[in-house]
């Protein structure tokens, strides 16, 4: 059983967003450009497995200006699908886990005996730290429309057109085009509750996200207009879920779904505080779900 090196990297400061720590977006970038790597090692292709169904982050340590970067991956069969592919990102300089990745994958139950041969020396147990925690562990719900979302209260809050820097080599918008959008489009999200932009700024907090999960449904291409809409799925004292949904626009198609599990954090003392009662109770009346 071995694990891969599938990852060198640092964080530049233009990576960084308004809360000094490395933008979600690179995050994927990283994971993405591991996970080709781990492809090309181990031989796993969407013609083994079949297309991957969900790429499941949660970060667990801020990534920052100057910070190296590593990634190892391996494949995990006690993971939360049929065969999941673990990507382990850490700081290089202090080893500590940064971020980890699953990649869910669900190809027949009768192949799995010949999968766990094929990808013997790839193999690693399933760690706890990556286990989906906020966020159910399967692929979002591909039947969603924008007019029902509507109905219930998503909002628009983003709209962009597929540029040829976007695509990956597989000629389709990569991860890191998904989450730009979103995270482009999340603020107007939280305009939606108390903690808007000028209480976050007098208090000195900022938006985090703690765990994400992308559900591609259909490719995005060079020249697709898209846009997002977004709405609340669920609250707690201190974090609150999202959802956005990614349609191109000239059929309403949706091609991708992310879920988000956020947090108010302390940019001085970097640390999650909790939501003042008016949020709480702000956006337990806008739930989408």
């Amino acid at each position: 059983m071995t694990i891969q090196a599938t990852l060198f990297s640092f964080v530049n400061r233009w990576e960084c967003d308004e809360n000094d720590h490395l933008n979600v977006q690179f995050y994927f970038s990283r994971f993405e450009e591991a996970d080709r790597q781990f492809r090309l090692m181990t031989g796993l292709s969407e013609t083994v497995v079949g297309a991957r169904r969900v790429r499941h982050v949660r970060y667990h340590k801020e990534m920052r200006t100057g910070d190296l970067i590593t990634v190892h991956s391996s494949i995990a069969f006690d993971g939360p699908h049929m065969l999941t592919v673990i990507h382990e990102m850490r700081d290089a300089a202090t080893g500590t886990l940064s971020a980890t990745a699953l990649d869910g994958y669900e190809p027949s139950a009768s192949a799995a005996k010949t999968l766990r041969q094929r990808f013997r020396d790839f193999q690693t147990p399933m760690i706890a730290e990556a286990g989906p925690r906020g966020i159910s562990a399967g692929p979002a719900n591909a039947r969603a429309t924008l007019a029902a979302l509507q109905s219930k209260g998503a909002q628009i809050v983003y709209r962009g057109t597929v540029l040829p820097r976007d695509i990956g080599p597989d000629g389709k918008a990569d991860d890191r085009f998904a989450l730009s959008c979103c995270t482009d489009g999340v603020a107007h999200v939280w305009q939606r509750t108390p903690m808007t932009h000028a209480y976050l700024t007098e208090n000195g907090f900022g938006r985090v996200a703690v765990e994400m999960k992308l559900t591609w449904i259909t490719p995005l291409k060079t020249g697709d207009a898209m846009l997002v809409v977004s709405g609340f799925t669920g609250v707690n004292p201190k974090t609150f879920s999202m959802r956005h949904h990614l349609f191109e626009t000239r059929t309403n198609r949706l091609a991708a779904v992310l879920d988000v599990v956020a947090l108010t954090m302390d940019l001085t003392r970097r640390v999650a505080v909790e939501q003042p009662d008016e949020a709480y109770q702000s956006i337990n009346k806008m739930l989408i779900d």
